[in-house]
């Protein structure tokens, strides 16, 4: 829906020696950033209602929804409460453990390059058949942040193998360049 941020500003290092920075982002990368990193609930809704007003309406016939899953598990997934608020507004059922994903090597946030990251998931994704009706339907996977593609590429070549997808499309609240 927008990029994450518009700017960073280096301000020294903090007790540790970890690098400090002034981030300026935009009104969806603070609600993204405050709900992911700092459990403001109620950011939820807001961004479940942002999608539904800006993304939803460009979409032919979406049959169901789904959560990418997440790289850091949380007792509380923040783009899973996303999915799951969009599921209600739209009123299209949310699927949270049909897209499952091991735990890969390294963090992708400490890879640089497509390839590494690519590399880094290998076979990572797989899909849980938790899916009653028939198939295929057309699926929206809800993302938090796009960067270079390379997870929401592995996970769409894996939804495309279970029968039940139709065409899939993809809604991520922030993207950064």
């Amino acid at each position: 829906m927008d990029k994450h941020s518009l700017g960073s500003e280096y301000i020294g290092e903090d007790a540790y020696g970890h690098p400090r920075f002034n981030t300026t982002r935009t009104e969806v990368g603070e609600a993204t950033y405050q709900l992911k990193y700092h459990k403001d609930w109620s950011q939820v809704k807001p961004l479940a209602q942002a999608i539904a007003e800006n993304i939803y309406p460009k979409l032919p016939e979406v049959g169901f929804i789904i959560p990418m899953p997440a790289t850091t598990q949380r007792p509380r997934q923040p783009v899973t409460e996303v999915a799951k608020e969009l599921g209600i507004l739209l009123q299209i059922p949310m699927f949270s453990n049909v897209l499952l994903k091991a735990k890969c090597g390294k963090s992708l946030k400490d890879l640089d390059t497509k390839e590494e990251k690519i590399q880094s998931i290998g076979n990572s994704f797989s899909i849980s058949d938790e899916i009653s009706s028939e198939g295929p339907l057309n699926v929206l996977v809800v993302d938090d942040l796009f960067h270079t593609g390379a997870s929401m590429e592995s996970a769409c070549k894996v939804l495309r193998t279970y029968p039940k997808v139709g065409k899939i499309y993809v809604a991520s609240l922030t993207w950064r360049s």
